[in-house]
């Protein structure tokens, strides 16, 4: 690649340079600030049968997914069996009359659909759910997923058909989970022994396509009997996520209840380690306020998935600012809080996992030149000028056609198409 940097060079001087001038004469310049170069380097190996990613889903099914996703609302009130008539906020075991009072639950059954059948032929998708217990009491509350929490591995078919149908039988097993009784979400939320156990699929080891992890989750996670802090020996290091402080007092939860932020995004960072992106959604106020948006941040930032604002300054939404130098938005987690939120958290996860347009390479916000001439590209290690039978710059990024196009499209992982692009931009 070495030859290329003097032809990068030989760009930018030519785009700065003016007038020289010989002889003798002399002239007056007025002092300039200087100028800073940035380059990207944007290198993509194409295989058009592999340009369907795979995308686990990780699903929280703690019991906290039963609450009101408005508890102040007079119908989230219930009778809380006492002899003088009082009332409680419904969830868990006091379910909630959920035509009136939606939990975070239905809410997610609500949003989860649409997303599933609009981008299901141009995806692979998987379903894990956690915890694995069926117990809302004790330490089996708090077990990781296991091969029992697999509701539907990532498919072996690529045709649109057959991954449609797969996707549509995820969103049948999402809207057959309860929300109140026998199969109901109960539990804790062992985040990093879930994230581990779903890190070692089999089929989520695929070095021919991209690999994301969609984590979403109401709460923070804990659960962890390996906890580096506990309740009882070092309290004041323990951010106990039991009520009552049972960390410390219970020798059950004196980790488990501890809150798990390292071992998380240790676990996050396993994963990108492995070519697998995980994408992080917070739902409900245990994610909004408090630890939550520190802790989801921590492990959105491991996982390598960076919100865009590049094409829509408001995709960070009210809470949150998009940088206009970067592209990006300042966090790197979804945060939602009903069903519309969620449901816009994933058509804009949708839009960044697809690839729907395999001869176009993206580049966003200071990924590209600050001028046309200062991009050069390479395919299968030629320099290729731009024309209609090889590529085009646009504000997307660069758009491949004719030819070159269709070479990419005939594209298999045994004859991939190599291609490197290589851009300037003066600040």
């Amino acid at each position: 690649m070495r030859a290329k940097l003097p032809l990068l060079s030989a760009l930018v001087l030519g785009a700065l340079s003016g007038v020289v001038a010989t002889g003798c004469q002399s002239y007056d310049f007025e002092p300039v600030e200087p100028i800073a170069i940035a380059q990207t380097t944007v290198e993509e190996t194409i295989t058009a049968l592999a340009s369907k990613p795979n995308v686990m889903m990780l699903v929280d099914v703690s019991g906290s997914m039963t609450l009101p996703v408005n508890p102040s609302h007079p119908s989230c009130k219930v009778p809380d069996g006492s002899p003088n008539g009082g009332t409680t906020t419904c969830g868990g075991e006091l379910p909630c009359p959920t035509a009136t009072c939606p939990t975070r639950w239905t809410e997610l059954q609500a949003a989860v659909p649409s997303f599933l059948t609009k981008t299901g032929k141009d995806v692979r998708f998987g379903l894990t759910t956690y915890p694995e217990s069926k117990s809302d009491s004790g330490a089996e509350a708090c077990n990781a997923s296991t091969s029992l929490s697999i509701r539907k591995d990532l498919p072996t078919a690529d045709d649109d058909t057959g991954l449609l149908a797969h996707a549509n039988a995820i969103r049948d097993i999402v809207q057959g989970i309860p929300n109140a009784g026998t199969g109901r979400p109960v539990g804790g939320t062992p985040t990093s022994g879930s994230l581990r156990f779903v890190g070692e699929l089999p089929s989520l080891q695929d070095a021919n396509r991209k690999q994301f992890l969609i984590l979403l989750t109401d709460g923070l996670p804990n659960c962890n009997v390996s906890n580096e802090y506990s309740g009882r020996e070092n309290p004041a290091q323990c951010k106990c996520t039991i009520a009552g402080n049972l960390c410390a007092t219970s020798t059950t939860y004196e980790r488990r209840g501890c809150l798990d932020t390292n071992a998380s995004v240790a676990a996050v960072s396993e994963l990108k380690a492995k070519n697998i992106t995980t994408i992080v959604i917070g739902f409900g106020a245990e994610t909004a306020s408090g630890e939550g948006p520190a802790v989801l941040q921590a492990m959105a930032a491991a996982g390598g998935f960076a919100r865009s604002c590049t094409d829509d300054p408001t995709a960070c939404g009210a809470n949150d600012t998009c940088n206009a130098v970067t592209g990006l938005c300042g966090r790197s987690f979804y945060q939602a809080g009903n069903q519309a939120e969620l449901a816009d958290a994933l058509e804009r996860i949708s839009k960044e996992v697809t690839n729907l347009e395999p001869c176009l390479i993206r580049l966003k916000g200071p990924q590209l030149p600050s001028d046309p001439k200062l991009i050069v590209v390479y395919v299968e290690g030629q320099r290729t000028v731009a024309s209609d039978g090889t590529w085009e710059l646009t504000p997307d990024g660069v758009r491949f056609n004719g030819a070159t196009c269709e070479r990419i499209k005939n594209s298999r992982p045994e004859a991939p198409v190599n291609i490197e692009i290589r851009a300037i931009r003066l600040r």
